[in-house]
C-alpha cells in the first residue's frame, strides 16, 4: 500500500505501468512468501523448544514472548538468529515507509490547491495510521519491561496489532472506491427491501 500510494502521488503519469496486474502479482508473491518462510522459521525454532512450566497460554494464540516464557532454555543461539533476522526484515520494512512517505508529504505540499493537498493526505493518512499502530504495539509488546505487564495488557496490546489492522484494512482501502460503495449501497437497499417485504407478507398472513 505505501507503494502504492507513492506511485499514485509521487508518478500519477506512470501509475499503470509500475502498478499493472502483473508487478501487483508480483509484490503480493512476495509479500506472501517473505510471510511464510518467517512464519516457518518461528514455528521451527518453537517445535525445537523445550518446554518446562506446561503448555497453556494465557492469549487467544500462541505469541512468541510468551511461548519462550514456557521454555526451559534461556540462551538459545536460534531464538538470536531470530531476532537479528526479526530486526533486520522490520527495519527495512520501517525504512521504505520512511523513505515513500518522505517522497509522498514532499510531493503533496507543492501541490498549489488545498483541496488537492487534502485529497492526497485523506488517501495516506489512513495507511499511515494503520501501519504506525502495526509498528508501534508490536514493539511495545515484544520490548515491555516485565514489571508492567500483566495478562490484560498483552492481550490488549495482542488484539491491536493481529486484529484490528487486518479488520479494518479492506474497509478503509475499499470503500474508498466508488464501484464498491454503489455495489454496497445496493446491496444493503435489496436486503432491506427484502425485509421489509416478507414482515408485510408475515403480517398478512401470506407465505
Amino acid at each position: 500500500m505505501c507503494y502504492d500510494r507513492y506511485v499514485a502521488i509521487c508518478k500519477p503519469l506512470h501509475y499503470g505501468t509500475l502498478l499493472g496486474s502483473r508487478a501487483c502479482a508480483h509484490m503480493a508473491t512476495v509479500a506472501w512468501a517473505t510471510g511464510f518462510l518467517y512464519s516457518l522459521l518461528h514455528t521451527a525454532n518453537t517445535f525445537s523448544l523445550p518446554l518446562c512450566q506446561g503448555n497453556a497460554l494465557g492469549q487467544f494464540f500462541c505469541e512468541i514472548p510468551h511461548i519462550l516464557k514456557l521454555s526451559c532454555s534461556h540462551s538459545s543461539i536460534n531464538e538470536v538468529w531470530l531476532i537479528v533476522v526479526s530486526c533486520c526484515l522490520w527495519f527495512g520494512c520501517f525504512v521504505f515507509i520512511v523513505f515513500s512517505y518522505v517522497q509522498i508529504f514532499r510531493a503533496v505540499l507543492r501541490i498549489p490547491s488545498q483541496q488537492g493537498q487534502h485529497k492526497a493526505f485523506s488517501t495516506c493518512l489512513p495507511h499511515l495510521a494503520m501501519v504506525s499502530l502495526l509498528i508501534s504495539t508490536g514493539v511495545f509488546s515484544n520490548v515491555k519491561p516485565p514489571s508492567i505487564s500483566s495478562p490484560s495488557l498483552d492481550l490488549a496490546l495482542s488484539v491491536l496489532y493481529s486484529v484490528v489492522p487486518p479488520a479494518l484494512n479492506p474497509f478503509i482501502y475499499s470503500l474508498r472506491n466508488q464501484e464498491l460503495k454503489d455495489a454496497l449501497r445496493k446491496m444493503i437497499s435489496g436486503c432491506f427491501s427484502g425485509a421489509c417485504l416478507l414482515v408485510c407478507s408475515i403480517q398478512n398472513g401470506t407465505p
